[in-house]
C-alpha cells in the first residue's frame, strides 16, 4: 500500500488543500480528505495497471505493484487503499457528521458506477468496439475516468466550509479534461524516462484519443481553451484563486 501511494504529482490532494485554503480553512482541517483522495487514486492506478486492465509494468518511474510483487498482492493492496480512503473521511477533524457524510457520499459517487469505474468500463469496451469513439464519447468517457475524482477534489474545500461548490466544480470539469488531453499529448510526444510510465501505448492499442481525433496542434489548442475556462470559473474568488489558476496552467505544461 505504501509503495503504491508514493511518488506522483499529488494533484488531487493538492486541490483538496488549496480549495480548503480558498475558504479560509487550514491544512489540518482538510488533510484527512487530501490523504483520502490520494489513497483512492492510488488504488485505481494499481488496479488499472493489472494485466486484465491496461497491463502496464511501469508507474511513477518504478515497477507497477503487480510486477513488484504479484497480481493477488496488487488486488489486495488496491482494495485496502480504497477502504482506507473512506476510513480517512470519517476523521472528526473534517467537521461534523453531516459534512463527513457529504464527502463520503460524493467520493463514492465519483469513484463508482457513475464516475471513475464507468469511465474505465467505457474505455475497456472501446477497445473492441466496431468503430472508434467520437470526440463526444471520449469526452464523456474521460469525464468519468479522470474528471470525476478531480472534480470531487476541487469541491472538497467548499464542502468542508459549507460553501457553494459550483464555481469549483466548473473549474474542475475544465481542468480534468485539460489534464486528460495533456496525458494524450504526452503519450505521443513524451518519453518513459520523464513521464514515469510507458508512452505510445494508446496508438499501439488503436485507441481513439483527443490527439488521434483532433491532431496534435488542435489538441493543444483545446487544452489551452479549457485552461481559460477554468480561469473564468474562478473569477468569483479574485486573487485568492491565483494558485489554482497556476495549477491549471501547470496541468497542460507538465512533462510527466
Amino acid at each position: 500500500m505504501r509503495y503504491g501511494v508514493q511518488g506522483g504529482k499529488c494533484l488531487r490532494g493538492f486541490l483538496v488543500l488549496e480549495s480548503a485554503a480558498l475558504h479560509g480553512l487550514d491544512t489540518d482541517s482538510a488533510l484527512a480528505a487530501a490523504a483520502a483522495i490520494e489513497a483512492l487514486h492510488a488504488y485505481s492506478l494499481i488496479h488499472d495497471d493489472l494485466p486484465a486492465m491496461d497491463d502496464d509494468d511501469l508507474r511513477r518511474g518504478q515497477p507497477t505493484v503487480h510486477v513488484q510483487w504479484d497480481e493477488a498482492t496488487a488486488i489486495l493492496a488496491g482494495d485496502a487503499l480504497q477502504s482506507l480512503a473512506f476510513e480517512l473521511l470519517c476523521d472528526p477533524a473534517l467537521g461534523d457528521a453531516e459534512c463527513r457524510l457529504a464527502l463520503v457520499a460524493g467520493l463514492a459517487q465519483a469513484a463508482g458506477a457513475r464516475g471513475m469505474v464507468l469511465g474505465q468500463a467505457l474505455d475497456i469496451a472501446a477497445e473492441t468496439a466496431p468503430a472508434p469513439l467520437t470526440l463526444d464519447q471520449i469526452t464523456a468517457l474521460q469525464a468519468g475516468k479522470t474528471g470525476a475524482l478531480i472534480e470531487w477534489s476541487a469541491m472538497a474545500g467548499a464542502v468542508l466550509a459549507g460553501a457553494d461548490p459550483a464555481p469549483l466544480a466548473a473549474y474542475a470539469r475544465a481542468l480534468g479534461l485539460a489534464f486528460q488531453i495533456a496525458d494524450d499529448i504526452l503519450d505521443v510526444t513524451g518519453d518513459s524516462g520523464t513521464t514515469g510510465k510507458r508512452v505510445g501505448k494508446d496508438e499501439s492499442a488503436g485507441k481513439a484519443t483527443f490527439v488521434s481525433l483532433l491532431g496534435l496542434d488542435a489538441a493543444r489548442a483545446r487544452a489551452s481553451a479549457l485552461v481559460q475556462e477554468a480561469e473564468t470559473a474562478l473569477l468569483p474568488y479574485g486573487p485568492r484563486a491565483d494558485t489554482l489558476i497556476a495549477a491549471a496552467h501547470y496541468v497542460i505544461a507538465r512533462d510527466r
